[in-house]
């Protein structure tokens, strides 16, 4: 489906039951709604679900809407209003946990709860991570747009597939050919190739400025009020580990579930255990009161 959000805004409504709480999933860097493809149905069950792509991503055309962590911040918020009309659980993996966590500090009202999957982090150590020298060689003027439109031509989009999953410590021989068929289509069938490199870049840019910005990233996550979910997997090589027990001990009140084996991406590597961990947390804090459909409004 699409949403006219100062441009279209395509997402995917996997349906669930009427009534209840509404999930908002919301991909990371580089990714789409294909990212939840294994969960999503799972989820749906219990749960209406709805995935986005943010512009510049998966079916989203960037158009001339700048792709900006703050910006998705308020796009995502606009799409609550717009979409759902009542508090949500944000369910968002990487960037989009992020997001999430500054949406949540600026418009409480929007959300009900915060599942952060792999969110990015700030590092707890004096050198980057390896995902985080990636992210600092984007930022180079001129370099970034040459290295993505270089790396996209020489490659072609399968392997391009193939990358972002190993890069983010799935095997993709674990995936199903099915979902690495789709992936690549999704690739294929962008129109505005040059605007998805640029909102690519902005966003990675935009990304490691919050993060150099630590202080104040870290003083939103201290903000926030709703229940949060906090997934990390031990094999992160994106966001380590040790970002996320850092988050989890400043913020105590927070459930963290660190995930043995499993990379950056645990919905996709690891998409039955991620249900049952996702599902078990929101049965508990819907027992201990977390906002309804009914009670949104």
């Amino acid at each position: 489906m699409t949403v006219d959000l100062g441009g279209p805004l395509h997402y995917v409504d996997f349906g669930g039951p009427p009534g209840g709480c509404v999930l908002v999933l919301v991909h990371g860097l580089g990714g789409s709604h294909l990212n939840w493809d294994l969960v999503a149905p799972v989820l749906a069950q219990r749960y209406r679900v709805l995935a986005v792509d943010l512009p510049g991503f998966g079916l989203s055309a960037p158009g001339g809407r700048p792709a900006t962590v703050p910006a998705n911040v308020r796009l995502l918020a606009r799409f609550i209003d717009t979409v759902v009309g009542h508090p949500v659980v944000v369910i968002g993996n990487s960037m989009g946990g992020m997001i999430g966590i500054l949406m949540t500090e600026h418009s409480p009202q929007r959300v009900s709860g915060l599942v952060l999957v792999d969110p990015a982090l700030p590092s707890p150590w004096r050198f980057p991570a390896a995902g985080e020298v990636a992210i600092a060689v984007s930022m180079l003027p001129g370099l970034g747009e040459y290295l993505t439109a270089a790396r996209r031509r020489r490659i072609g989009p399968r392997t391009t597939v193939y990358g972002m999953l190993r890069l983010c410590g799935v095997d993709p021989r674990q995936v199903p050919a099915e979902l690495i068929d789709r992936s690549v289509d999704l690739i294929t069938r962008r129109q505005d190739v040059a605007g998805a490199d640029r909102a690519f870049l902005t966003a990675a840019r935009s990304l490691a400025w919050v993060l150099i910005r630590a202080g104040d990233y870290r003083s939103a996550m201290r903000t926030i009020r709703v229940p949060v979910l906090l997934v990390h997997g031990d094999r992160d090589a994106l966001v380590p580990v040790g970002a996320a027990r850092t988050a989890a001990r400043d913020n105590p009140v927070w459930t963290y579930v660190e995930l043995a084996g499993v990379g950056h991406v645990p919905q996709l590597q690891v998409p039955d255990r991620f249900t049952s961990e996702v599902l078990d947390w929101l049965d508990g804090v819907l027992g201990a009161g977390l906002p309804s459909r009914d009670e949104g409004h």
